[in-house]
């Protein structure tokens, strides 16, 4: 099931670069869940985009650089460059029965770890923020 919900989302990213506003409907529930973590004023995150409150130009995109399945979600990193400035971002994702996606937590210039409360190790951490200038949080699996 993680292969498929991993698949679900790379099929996203894809159907986002590539302008399919029909796929990237057909792959979110109508009932997302959205959580955003950021700048209030950055008004460059996917939600925005996907409610067409921004313009999401030729050069802009949202191409994970890392994709990786944790049980239940599925966890992407990358960056934003819009006017020359870079935009660090992490969206967390749910895929509910390898169809739809239920829920997306949005995290932009922020340090994500990803840890699981029964073994209390890490899992998965940002690789791209530069730690030290952006605010960090754990997301507990």
């Amino acid at each position: 099931m993680e292969e498929i919900s991993k698949n679900i989302v790379c099929d996203f990213y894809k159907a986002l670069a590539a302008r399919d506003t029909e796929m990237v409907y057909h792959l979110l529930a109508q009932d997302i869940d959205w959580w955003f973590h950021g700048p209030p004023a950055h008004k460059y995150n996917l939600m925005q985009l996907l409610t067409g409150r921004c313009v999401f130009n030729e050069t802009d995109s949202y191409e994970p650089l890392v994709v990786v399945s944790i049980g239940s979600i599925v966890v992407a990193e990358g960056y934003h460059i819009h006017e020359n400035r870079k935009t660090y971002w992490v969206h967390v994702w749910t895929v509910e029965n390898g169809k739809n996606i239920t829920e997306v937590k949005e995290y932009l210039d922020t340090s994500v770890t990803v840890t699981q409360i029964t073994k209390c190790k890490n899992i998965w951490e940002s690789k791209l923020a530069d730690n030290a200038s952006v605010p960090s949080l754990l997301l507990v699996v």
